[in-house]
């Protein structure tokens, strides 16, 4: 089952509602931000200064800069390892995170965990663990609570095509279904669980399974940042109503191996060709080139801005040793949890460190 990309929409597409120019704007300003804080950590992976693999989500960018952009600073995220963008979009600043790759001191864990182990729960995230699945169980008690609580609230994550076939996967979907949590399920389904193609992983494609659950299932454009920001904003808005979770299937294409370690050679040439031309980043440019966005300026912004971060985290120190059982059980105060001022644009407070 391997899954074709869809043609390009009109560059002066009208935008989603609720979209202003200036948030189609900060749409492509923070999938930028995501691919060169990545370009720059594959680099820095090269170099020796990255313990362990390096995962990025060339050509993913869409999914969680649009996904994220649509929730409000009350509501959970679960972020995953190819999902930075919504890192950046909840207030995690670029040196944050060079920091946390590089295993230094002023990463968000300290130099604690796996590099990619990572979340500020002070700004209402989770921290991923490394079996994928497993976050959506965590994703359903955010929910539960937030029900439980009478709290206006609700919690997002994302997991790979993979993850659709593991027992938990199918568990969380079926109680959030269940108890109606005000939850959100987003396939990143980038075409490979590894090495393992979608046509010999499942007969039924993992978006079926959401009626046979009982929960709302809808598939998106995973290139288009608009499309997703669209969708997205639907299931937020159906979770609020009390009309229970939603599985949203983005189609996309990992664009790099599953890691810096994987040379990705068992992906055809000519699937990777066909996607390469629904890069997201183009695709939103053209849009805003046509609303008359200086792109170019942006983009050069962006980049003096990702290479002066990275001189400050290259400026961290290791974590003392003598720090090392320092936050191993859980001390932070529940009224810290995502206090509804977090720093992104889109809730009037900064876009890369300006007023």
């Amino acid at each position: 089952m391997k899954s074709s990309p869809t043609p390009v929409p009109a560059a002066a597409s009208p935008a989603p509602e609720g979209l202003t120019l200036e948030d189609r704007t900060n749409l492509l300003r923070y999938m930028l931000l995501m691919r060169r804080i990545e370009e720059r950590g594959l680099s820095l992976y090269r170099q020796g200064k990255v313990p362990g693999s390096f995962f990025d989500g060339r050509g993913q960018e869409a999914i969680p800069a649009g996904s994220a952009f649509a929730l409000a600073p009350r509501d959970r995220l679960c972020i995953t390892c190819r999902d930075l963008a919504a890192h950046l979009i909840r207030g995690v600043t670029p040196r944050r995170v060079f920091a946390q790759v590089m295993g230094l001191a002023d990463g968000i864990t300290a130099g604690k965990d796996g590099n990619v182990h990572f979340a500020d729960p002070a700004l209402g995230c989770v921290s991923m663990t490394s079996m994928l699945p497993d976050m959506m169980p965590v994703t359903c008690g955010l929910g539960l609570a937030a029900k439980t609580h009478a709290e206006d609230r609700v919690a997002l994550t994302y997991h790979g095509d993979g993850a659709t076939s593991n027992g938990t996967w199918h568990e969380a979907m079926n109680f959030a279904a269940v108890l109606r949590l005000p939850c959100i399920f987003i396939l990143e389904n980038n075409q490979f669980a590894y090495s393992t193609a979608n046509d010999t992983q499942f007969r039924v494609h993992p978006l079926a399974r959401a009626e046979a659950y009982g929960m709302t299932g809808v598939t998106v454009d995973g290139n288009d940042v608009e499309a997703v920001f669209a969708v997205t904003r639907e299931a937020v808005e159906r979770a609020r109503a009390g009309e229970g979770p939603t599985l949203i299937g983005a189609e996309t294409m990992r664009m790099h191996g599953h890691g810096a370690h994987d040379d990705m050679r068992y992906v055809p040439p000519e699937l990777l060709e066909r996607w390469a031309v629904r890069d997201p980043i183009a695709l939103q440019t053209e849009r805003l080139r046509a609303l008359d966005v200086d792109v170019d300026a942006l983009t050069a912004e962006v980049q003096a801005y990702v290479d002066a971060e990275l001189a400050l985290a290259l400026q961290s120190r290791p974590p003392d040793p003598a720090t090392a059982l320092d936050g191993v059980f859980a001390e932070l105060q529940p009224e810290r949890l995502g206090d509804g001022n977090a720093p992104w644009s889109r809730y009037g407070g900064t876009v890369m460190g300006r007023a």
